[in-house]
C-alpha cells in the first residue's frame, strides 16, 4: 500500500466565547497514491476541519491538540509557515464550497490560473541544484565506507565526473530548453493572431508582426534547429517584410500574405516541436570526452542511442556499480542502527512515564532520543520515511503539550472557579446575572502523558515492520537514484515563461471543459456561470501539478446537472494525472461513483471506514444508515428517513455514543460508553456497540436492504 499522506491521532479544537469546541477528535486515516477517500457527515461533524488542517489554514482561534499529519517526511502541524506555502497550492491544493472565495474579482481568469505555474517554476528551479549537490555528497561518502579508503581517490574522481557531464548536459539542454520556449511563445502567437482575425477582434497587425519576427531571431540552437535553419531564416523575412507593409492598427482586410506567413511560422515551429528530443544526459559525457565530434553526422535517434551505448562503456556501468556498493552499506549501517533505536527506545520507554520528571530532563533525553532515530536513517532512500524524519518534532510536541497542561490547568480551574463563586454570589444577592461562567478547559495529564510515549512505541513498531520487510533491490534503488538526479539535473534549466504559462493555462481551460479557452482567458470571473467559475478554480488547483487535491463540498452551491459534470470532471482528472483525492461532501450519493474509500464521520470522529462496496452495501453503524436512508434514488417509492434531532453540543461532548441521542436502536450502554472499533473484515470497521458480540441483532432500515437488493440485481449479483 502506497501512502500518500498519513493522518494519526488528529485532535482539534476551537476557544469560544462560551468554551472549548472539540472539533475534531482523535481521528486517523491514510490516503494512498492515485486513489479517492470521501469524507462524509453532517455539518459540524469536522470534515472540513480535518482538510483544513492537511493545509494548514485553520481559523485563529484552533488549537491542535494531538495528532501528526505526515507528507513526504515532514508532519504539516510542526512545519513553519514558509515550508507550508511551498506545499500549500503547490503539493496539494484544495477546491472549495463557493468558487468566488478563491477568486480574485478584479484579475482576470487567465492570469489567476498562470500564477500558480510561475511560482512552482521558480521555487523548483531554486531547489533542484542544492538537492543534486546533497545527494551526490551522500553518495560519496557511503561509497567510499562500502569500498575502502584505498578507494577515496576513485570514488570522489568518479562523482566528479558525474558532476561535471551533468554540468555539460545542463547547458546544452538550457540552450534548447530556451530555443524552445521561444518556438512554444510564437505557437502561441501565431494562434492568437490566426484566431483572433478569424474572429474578427483587435489587432495591431503591424506590432504583432514585428514582435514574431524579433521572436524568431532567437530560435536559435544547433540541436533544436539542425536542418530547419533556413526555413526559420526565411520565415524570419517574410514576416519582418509584411510588417514593414502593414498598417498599424489595421484591425481588418488584413492581406493573405500576412496571414500565410504566420501560418508558416506556427507550422515551421510545430515541426520543430515535433522532433524527437535529444538526450542530453547521454550526449553530454559524449560531448565533455569528445568536444570537436560532430554531433549531427547520424539523426538524433541514432544519436541517443549510440552515445547510451558510449556512456554505459566508458563510464555509468562502473558508477552504477560503485553506487550500489554505497546504497548497500547505507542500508546495512542504517539498519543496524535501527535495531539500537529499537532496543534504546524499549529501554527508555517508561522514562517519561516516571513520576516528578522535569520539563528539563524530558527534553534532554527527547533530543538524545530524536538524534539517534535521525542517525538511523538511509539518506539514500528516495521515499522520505515520514514516521522517522517527524520523530524528534512529534516527541517534542507531545513533551510540551503535556508540561503546558501542568502549568495551565491549575490556573483553569482557579479561574473557573473564581468566576463561579462571584456569579453564585452575585446571585445569592438576588442581582440579575446576564453572563455565563465561561466552562473552563482543563486537559488530561494521564492522555498527554500517554501520548509521550505512544510516539516512542510507534517508531518502535514503524522499525519493527522495515526489519521484517527484508532486503530491498539494490540494482533497482541504484538506478532510481540516478534517475532522481537527471530528473533534479534537468529542473536546474526547466524555465516556464509567461507565453509558456499562458498556452498551458489555456490547455488546462479546455481540459476542465471552459468552451472557446482563448477569448475567456481575458475575461473576470464575475463573466462566468457558477458552473464555469468551479471549473476555473479547478484550473487553478491542477495548475500547479499537485500530488493530492482536496474538495471541499465542490458542488453543493451548483444545480444538479452540473453538479454531475464538475464530479465526472474530477473523476476524469484523477485517473489522467494519477491525483490523490480527498473528497468532503454531506451527501453520501455524490462518492457513489467516485470514492474507492469512505470515512464516515459524526461529532469530529470516524464512525464508519471501508471501501465505497462496503459502505454503501454492508454499512454497519446507524449513522451511516440514516444516511443512506435520506439519500434519495429513482427507484425508491417509500418516504426518505429524516435524521431525528440535531449533532451534539460539542463544547459538551457526550459521554457515550455522541449519535445515540438521535439513534433509534441505541441500547443503555450507548450513553455510558464509547464504542470501541469493531472490525467486519481487513478493510471495514464501525464503531458501534451494535457489532458487539452481545449485542441484540438489529436489521437495517428497510429502504435501506431493499436498495441493496436491486442494486445486486442490477450487477449480477457480483456484489
Amino acid at each position: 500500500m502506497d501512502k500518500i499522506l498519513e493522518v494519526k491521532n488528529l485532535k482539534v479544537s476551537f476557544r469560544t466565547s462560551g468554551g472549548t469546541v472539540k472539533a475534531v477528535r482523535h481521528i486517523s486515516f491514510d490516503l494512498e497514491r492515485g486513489k479517492t477517500l470521501a469524507i462524509v457527515g453532517e455539518s459540524g461533524s469536522g470534515k472540513s476541519v480535518t482538510s483544513k488542517a492537511i493545509l494548514g489554514i485553520l481559523a485563529g482561534n484552533s488549537i491542535i491538540e494531538g495528532g501528526e499529519i505526515l507528507f513526504d517526511g515532514m508532519d504539516l502541524l510542526k512545519i513553519d509557515e514558509e515550508t507550508m506555502c511551498d506545499i500549500r497550492g503547490n503539493r496539494i491544493s484544495m477546491i472549495f464550497q463557493d468558487p468566488l472565495s478563491s477568486l480574485n474579482p478584479i484579475v482576470k481568469i487567465g492570469r489567476q490560473i498562470t500564477e500558480a505555474m510561475l511560482l512552482k517554476d521558480k521555487g523548483n528551479r531554486s531547489t533542484a541544484r542544492r538537492d543534486f549537490n546533497d545527494l551526490l555528497a551522500i553518495i560519496k561518502e557511503n561509497s567510499t565506507a562500502a569500498l575502502g579508503k584505498e578507494s577515496e581517490a576513485k570514488v570522489a574522481e568518479m562523482c566528479k565526473k558525474f558532476d561535471e557531464f551533468n554540468i555539460e548536459s545542463n547547458h546544452m539542454q538550457e540552450s534548447y530548453n530556451n530555443a524552445k520556449n521561444v518556438a512554444e511563445d510564437l505557437i502561441s502567437d501565431a494562434e492568437d493572431f490566426l484566431f483572433l482575425a478569424s474572429k474578427n477582434q483587435k489587432l495591431d497587425v503591424k506590432s504583432d508582426l514585428k514582435t514574431m519576427a524579433d521572436k524568431l531571431k532567437k530560435v536559435k540552437d544547433e540541436f533544436y534547429t539542425y536542418g530547419m535553419d533556413e526555413k526559420v531564416d526565411a520565415a524570419y523575412l517574410e514576416l519582418k517584410n509584411a510588417a514593414s507593409t502593414a498598417k498599424r492598427g489595421k484591425i481588418s482586410d488584413i492581406p493573405e500574405g500576412v496571414i500565410n506567413a504566420v501560418k508558416d511560422v506556427e507550422d515551421h515551429m510545430r515541426t520543430l516541436n515535433s522532433q524527437t528530443e535529444p538526450d542530453f544526459f547521454r550526449i553530454g559525457f559524449y560531448k565533455q570526452n569528445n568536444p570537436e565530434t560532430d554531433l549531427h553526422a547520424m539523426p538524433v535517434e541514432e544519436l541517443n542511442e549510440f552515445c547510451l551505448d558510449y556512456l554505459n562503456e566508458n563510464f555509468m556501468l562502473e558508477y552504477l556499480d560503485m553506487e550500489q556498493k554505497g546504497v548497500e552499506y547505507s542500508y546495512r549501517t542504517a539498519l543496524e542502527k535501527k535495531k539500537s533505536v529499537i532496543d534504546e527506545l524499549k529501554e527508555d520507554r517508561t522514562f517519561f512515564e516516571q513520576e516528578g520528571l522535569s520539563r528539563t530532563d524530558a527534553h534532554k533525553k527527547a533530543k538524545e532520543l530524536a538524534a539517534m532515530v535521525e542517525d538511523s536513517i538511509d539518506k539514500l532512500e528516495i521515499n522520505k520515511d515520514s514516521v522517522a524524519y517527524t520523530f524528534g518534532h512529534a516527541l517534542e510536541d507531545a513533551i510540551d503539550r503535556y508540561y503546558n497542561a501542568v502549568v495551565k490547568n491549575p490556573k483553569e480551574e482557579a479561574r473557573y472557579a473564581k468566576q463561579s463563586a462571584k456569579r453564585d454570589a452575585l446571585i445569592a444577592k438576588g442581582k440579575t446575572v446576564d453572563w455565563k461562567v465561561v466552562p473552563k478547559l482543563v486537559y488530561d495529564l494521564d492522555e498527554l502523558k500517554g501520548n509521550m510515549t505512544a510516539v516512542m512505541d510507534n517508531m518502535i513498531v514503524h522499525y519493527e515492520n522495515y526489519i521484517a520487510a527484508g532486503e530491498p533491490d539494490f540494482s533497482k534503488r541504484s538506478v532510481e537514484i540516478v534517475d532522481f538526479m537527471k530528473y533534479k539535473a534537468a529542473a536546474v534549466v526547466h524555465k516556464i515563461t509567461r507565453s509558456m504559462a499562458k498556452e498551458k493555462a489555456i490547455e488546462l481551460m479546455e481540459e476542465v471543459g471552459i468552451p472557446e479557452p482563448r477569448i475567456r482567458y481575458n475575461q473576470y470571473p464575475f463573466e462566468f456561470s457558477g458552473g464555469m467559475r468551479q471549473r476555473i478554480v479547478i484550473a487553478i488547483a491542477l495548475a500547479a501539478n499537485p500530488d493530492i487535491l482536496i474538495c471541499d463540498e465542490p458542488t453543493t452551491a451548483l444545480d444538479v446537472t452540473i453538479q454531475a459534470q464538475i464530479l465526472e470532471l474530477i473523476n476524469k482528472l484523477k485517473a489522467e494525472r494519477d491525483l490523490s483525492v480527498i473528497f468532503i461532501t454531506h451527501d453520501l450519493g455524490v462518492v457513489a461513483n467516485m470514492a474507492d474509500e469512505i470515512a464516515v464521520m459524526y461529532a469530529g470522529k470516524i464512525v464508519e471506514f471501508g471501501t465505497a462496496d462496503e459502505i454503501f452495501y454492508d454499512p454497519r453503524h446507524p449513522y451511516t444508515w440514516a444516511l443512506l436512508s435520506s439519500m434519495p434514488d429513482l427507484d425508491t417509492k417509500e418516504k426518505l428517513d429524516a435524521i431525528p434531532g440535531t449533532p451534539p453540543n460539542m463544547i459538551y461532548p457526550p459521554e457515550g455514543d455522541a449519535f445515540a441521542a438521535r439513534n433509534k436502536y441505541a441500547l443503555q450502554i450507548d450513553f455510558e460508553q464509547e464504542p470501541p472499533k469493531f472490525h467486519v473484515s481487513d478493510t471495514h470497521w464501525a464503531a458501534t456497540w451494535l457489532l458487539h458480540p452481545d449485542a441484540p441483532k438489529v436489521e437495517p432500515p428497510r429502504i435501506i436492504v431493499d436498495r441493496i437488493e436491486r442494486m445486486k440485481k442490477r450487477s449480477g449479483g457480483s456484489i
